[in-house]
């Protein structure tokens, strides 16, 4: 090796520039075809993208009561209850009523005696009357309704059908169609499309909610083309990402009730397009 590069050094310099042309006229030139393809990439690279990207918000209100029982469910419900009152033992409460009632027969006897009780002169409380006490108290207790009026006719009330989770919905203009669709806003450089998200939800005209994000990523995505009216060269549709997130506080009070509604699953084929439906029902789920 050592000999190599004492070679080399040792040649005139005229001998190495020589040399060096050769080697460059050696090299193959790129086919026109070829040439043609990388300029094609490298314009597709610098160039902006057609799509317009949106962010979108998914925002759930999970349900607030239990829902109702299914007629199965009952009579589960009643069977376990019936298992667990043959199989337990006596409570505390039950001793005592038993107590209570063998100090009555007691007292009833003929050869009873104040000596046998210990707090003859005390006033006592037995258990039968703690119970009539509860019993009034109970009478006196008034559960909130599982059911308001609301429930069948008014969806801009998020207070609204509290056994089922609901999903929040605005009406919006996309191209010259005003269609309800889950809130949305273009996306601005700068910032993540989550980002973009919660501005979508934020920006709602009067309302004041707050949410919480489930993630980063995105649950769902959808893709459209604007009408041919409204499109360009450089503005051929858009592509909507989905984040989910929970509702925690505030109300749509604010808002014009024909621009939002809350609404269940089983009712979002009532208002979206069938297409965005079905991007849409794969990631909301009935919690």
């Amino acid at each position: 090796m050592a000999a190599l590069c004492w070679r080399s050094a040792s040649r005139p310099l005229w001998q190495i520039i020589a040399r060096q042309g050769t080697l460059k006229a050696g090299v193959r030139n790129l086919s026109s075809s070829t040439q043609r393809w990388c300029a094609q990439k490298l314009r597709a690279v610098n160039s902006p993208s057609p799509w317009v990207l949106h962010g979108a918000v998914c925002l759930q209100r999970l349900p607030v009561i239990s829902q109702d029982r299914n007629p199965i469910e009952e009579q589960f419900l009643d069977l376990l209850q019936q298992l667990e009152q043959e199989k337990s033992m006596l409570s505390d409460h039950e001793l005592r009523l038993l107590l209570d009632s063998d100090r009555l027969s007691r007292k009833q006897e003929a050869d009873y005696g104040s000596d046998d009780e210990d707090y003859e002169s005390q006033d006592i409380v037995t258990a039968q009357d703690l119970e009539d006490a509860w019993e009034q108290k109970l009478k006196q207790f008034k559960p909130a309704l599982r059911i308001k009026a609301s429930d069948n006719t008014d969806v801009s009330s998020s207070e609204c059908f509290l056994g089922d989770s609901l999903v929040l919905l605005v009406k919006q203009d996309v191209g010259h169609q005003n269609v309800w669709l889950l809130p949305q806003l273009q996306w601005e450089a700068g910032e993540t499309l989550r980002q973009t998200a919660e501005r979508a939800l934020s920006s709602l005209p009067g309302a004041e909610l707050k949410a919480t994000f489930l993630g980063n990523s995105p649950c769902g995505f959808y893709k459209y083309q604007f009408p041919k009216n409204v499109q360009t060269e450089s503005r051929i549709g858009a592509k909507v990402f989905f984040f989910k997130s929970l509702l925690s506080g505030g109300d749509c009070s604010s808002l014009q009730k024909d621009s939002f509604a809350w609404v269940r699953k089983d009712e979002l084929q009532d208002y979206l397009k069938p297409k965005y439906l079905k991007q849409v029902k794969r990631f909301i789920l009935n919690l």
